[in-house]
């Protein structure tokens, strides 16, 4: 399958890296005798997200503002935040995180430790590979838990296939067409970084990453790199 990114987001962000893992032939069925283990997984990645967070107001950590930047730079869904931002909340708030399936538990978990927005898709699912740019606008996307479409909006920087959009303002809001469940067997998994410190943290919690899933799912993973430089790949 090959995996693009558009000029149109190097454009935007010169310096960023989209890092990319293709997991084969997994078993992501949910085992409820295995919720220990990712309660225990998502409780220790919320610790560690601490050191991301400004204890007085989460909004004002440089983790979260990086981020809320990068979004004023293309049109956006108001309210619209990054997928970290969402988690860094959630782990400010002392609100607790509860097992979904296996191996979104783990890019969770990896998404917290290293406060870097991570994403995954269903691989039989996607329609002519897979791409990250900018939307024309009208784009299909049902977002997950909607029960009508909300289509992209033009400008807005989006995951896509050949049937829509798969992500909507990079990693906030997930389609539910793509979206990796219970039966998902062959997975594609993202980290986003849009700066060199960033994209250093990106290769260490992608590396943890397929550490976990080998142990887990006993796959091993292979890893990916696209910047403005390799703007596609075959995965």
């Amino acid at each position: 399958m090959k995996v693009t990114v558009d000029q149109a987001f190097w454009d935007l962000f010169p310096t960023a890296t989209i890092t990319v893992m293709s997991l084969v032939g997994i078993d992501n069925t949910v085992d409820e005798a295995k919720d220990l283990y990712f309660k225990d997984l998502l409780d220790k990645g919320a610790k560690r997200a601490w050191e991301f967070i400004d204890e007085e107001n989460y909004t004002q950590s440089e983790f979260v503002q990086e981020w809320r930047q990068a979004f004023t730079k293309f049109k956006t869904k108001k309210g619209a935040r990054s997928s970290i931002e969402a988690l860094l909340k959630r782990v400010f708030q002392g609100r607790e995180f509860y097992p979904i399936n296996p191996l979104v538990d783990l890019y969770n978990s990896v998404s917290m430790s290293y406060a870097l927005p991570c994403g995954g898709e269903d691989m039989s699912k996607l329609v002519g590979g897979l791409s990250l740019g900018q939307a024309k606008g009208g784009e299909p996307f049902f977002p997950l838990g909607a029960e009508e479409d909300a289509p992209a909006l033009e400008g807005e920087i989006i995951y896509y296939d050949q049937e829509g959009a798969v992500c909507r303002c990079l990693n906030w809001r997930e389609a539910q067409r793509t979206m990796l469940t219970e039966d998902t067997k062959d997975a594609i998994l993202v980290i986003e970084a849009i700066n060199d410190e960033q994209a250093k943290r990106a290769r260490t919690a992608m590396q943890e990453l397929k550490d976990l899933a080998k142990e887990y799912f006993g796959v091993e993973g292979t890893i990916y790199q696209l910047n403005a430089q390799q703007a596609s790949l075959e995965v």
